[in-house]
């Protein structure tokens, strides 16, 4: 059985105890929600897009999913999509849906539209933006500090020394002992490079969408190179308890 507190961070008399049949039912459940969802969409939209997110912000998917509100986006749960669409030849919901399903991994998901096909790929091209870099992204350039003061509030000296930058403080203003190199190009970047990087304003990543296949009517095309080797591991998927969905 699950215990589920009524009091946060507390359990004693107000706990309601929820047996893991229940949970499991609802789990169950939701997954066979998205999967109707899902095969509902491919009846109801023209076309289907696998796409990729990069460098995801939920800010900036927010405004994404905000300007596609007539469409439909899909992220998160791939096993669930790959398996609603059909994996195989066999299994696919409509011809040739299953060469989508193989590329559903890692931070990828399904765009439905009826937004003709040109115009969905001019937004996606034109809708970058820059954001500030996170720890284990490979930097894109090299950033040198020089010997001398930084343009930065006096009393965040302490934080940069914690950080690892040689500073100290110099009649009110922080000043580097010597040269300092923050992050070196084409390596992935630590906490600490990370958190220099944006306290120095540096937005080294670039969050965007790429449309990596499309889907219609049983025609599918390769949209991006990577996209040409999309295949996920087996291992990918494990056992999943709607695996029939589209075999009924």
């Amino acid at each position: 059985k699950a215990v589920v507190s009524t009091q946060s961070g507390h359990y004693g008399r107000g706990d309601k105890i929820v047996p893991l049949t229940v949970t499991k039912k609802k789990s169950y459940e939701t997954k066979k929600d998205l999967v109707s969802a899902i095969q509902a969409c491919c009846d109801k939209y023209a076309h289907l897009y696998l796409i990729e997110v990069h460098n995801e912000r939920n800010n900036l998917l927010k405004e994404i999913r905000e300007s596609w509100k007539h469409s439909r986006i899909f992220l998160g749960r791939n096993k669930v999509m790959a398996l609603s669409i059909g994996r195989t030849m066999e299994s696919e919901y409509k011809k040739d849906l299953h060469k989508i399903s193989k590329g559903l991994h890692g931070k990828r998901g399904l765009l439905f539209t009826n937004e003709k096909v040109e115009e969905v790929k001019e937004y996606f091209k034109s809708h970058k933006k820059l954001c500030f870099a996170r720890s284990g992204s490979v930097a894109t350039e090299t950033v040198v500090l020089p010997e001398g003061p930084l343009d930065l509030p006096h009393s965040m000296e302490p934080h940069l020394r914690q950080l690892g930058l040689p500073t100290k403080l110099k009649d009110g203003v922080i000043v580097l002992n010597q040269e300092h190199t923050v992050c070196t190009a084409g390596q992935a970047l630590s906490t600490q490079e990370a958190v220099i990087l944006k306290h120095l304003g540096n937005s080294m990543a670039e969050f965007n969408i790429e449309l990596m296949s499309h889907w219609s009517d049983g025609a599918f095309t390769v949209l991006s190179e990577s996209g040409t080797a999309m295949d996920a591991a087996d291992d990918d998927f494990g056992d999943e308890v709607i695996e029939d969905a589209n075999e009924n």
